[in-house]
């Protein structure tokens, strides 16, 4: 089983990300890390957060002489804005004044800060805040980068793109080579595979901006060569559709997800929306003339592309605040503002494609199992025979 986890604040001193289950002997390319979480801090409507966070990843146990050997990685990303914070957000006790804790006692509508402080019992929603900011999704994105490069030894890619921000949308369908050259494009604004509907997209962020309101939109991940029978039908937590569901939706601001064409196909029949099946004798592969189930079928890789939407809403903090109530006089305030990002529609594709890419990476796991990446192999070669010979 492949597991992971993450620890850190938004501003404390550093994000840290634990990877367990990973077979000995896989290549670590760290460039590759890196440039993930570069990825992660791209994209039009960013704040200036980015501008001072340069983010890399230094690992400290689990990969020796560039290779895994087994045990758990552990790894660190610094946070450099943590120089402005460290006297706001000490590990020690502290006899500085109040005033110097920067308190939020006025949550913003929409964040975890109130119901995360009723929760926890504070009557300052920093502490919550700052772990349920989306700066944790880098950890995740650095974790999720070991679980991509395990799949590309077997030839599955993950990718992303971006299908709407605001009112804009990508009103075509996109290929799958359009898709992995946008998402690998360090210079495309958004990601949209579309040039004009992406300049439509770029003038809702503007619009957004000045209005001192931000922008939601939704992304779209896809996993390409992706074997036949990862997940199971057997048991409602096996579901992989089930899976992936809950781990795009756990991605912070995410609301709504969307299986291949799982929303058009609820206001239509069954006969417009089943994917038909012919069989390739050539090629000797079972094929579909459609992929609207999204890659799954009764929570089963079925050979298609998976392909995993997330509905993003407009991020919480705005620069022209929402009306809100103090938590500690029960005044009626106006939100606390935070600097802030006001498009993260790209940022989140990133992090959605890290939560992806792990939870096929275990699903890969429990179907072949093994130690060692050549234990691993041989039992994928063994189950590609038995596809071959159905």
């Amino acid at each position: 089983m492949l597991r992971f986890c993450t620890a850190g604040e938004s501003h404390g001193q550093a994000l840290l990300a634990f990877v367990s289950g990973l077979p000995a002997g896989l290549a670590v390319d760290v460039e590759l890390i890196n440039r993930e979480l570069h990825r992660r801090q791209l994209g039009y409507g960013r704040g200036g957060r980015q501008k001072i966070e340069k983010d890399r990843a230094d690992i400290f146990a689990g990969v020796r002489h560039g290779r895994t050997i087994g045990a758990p990685v552990a790894l660190r990303i610094e946070n450099r804005d943590w120089a402005n914070w460290q006297k706001i957000l000490p590990v020690e006790a502290t006899s500085a004044p109040e005033a110097e804790s920067r308190k939020l006692v006025a949550p913003r509508p929409g964040h975890a800060d109130l119901a995360g402080s009723q929760k926890f019992n504070f009557h300052d929603a920093r502490f919550v805040l700052e772990r349920a900011s989306a700066r944790e999704t880098a950890a995740r994105v650095a974790a999720g980068a070991f679980a991509k490069q395990l799949l590309k030894q077997f030839g599955t890619e993950i990718a992303s793109h971006t299908i709407q921000v605001g009112h804009a949308r990508l009103e075509r369908s996109a290929t799958w080579h359009e898709i992995q050259a946008v998402s690998e494009d360090l210079e495309s604004p958004l990601r949209c595979v579309d040039a004009q509907t992406q300049e439509k997209m770029k003038a809702e962020v503007d619009v957004a901006l000045k209005a001192g309101d931000t922008v939601g939109g939704v992304f779209e991940i896809v996993a390409h060569n992706v074997p036949v029978g990862l997940g199971s039908h057997a048991q409602w937590d096996e579901k992989l559709d089930g899976r992936l569901a809950q781990a795009l939706m756990s991605v912070q601001a995410v609301k709504a997800v969307e299986i291949g064409s799982g929303v058009l196909a609820a206001g239509s029949y069954g006969s417009e929306v089943q994917d038909e099946i012919s069989y390739d004798k050539a090629a000797a592969r079972f094929r579909r003339g459609s992929n609207r189930a999204g890659g799954l079928e009764g929570g089963i890789t079925n050979g298609e592309d998976v392909a995993i939407r997330g509905y993003l809403k407009p991020i919480s903090t705005l620069r022209k605040p929402l009306g809100t109530v103090d938590m500690v006089t029960k005044e009626p305030v106006q939100a606390a503002y935070e600097r802030s990002d006001w498009c993260v529609v790209p940022a989140g594709s990133v992090a959605g494609e890290a939560m992806v890419a792990l939870v096929l990476a275990d699903a890969f796991l429990q179907k072949f199992g093994g130690d060692s990446l050549a234990e691993l192999r041989r039992n994928f070669e063994s189950y590609a025979r038995q596809i071959d010979e159905f």
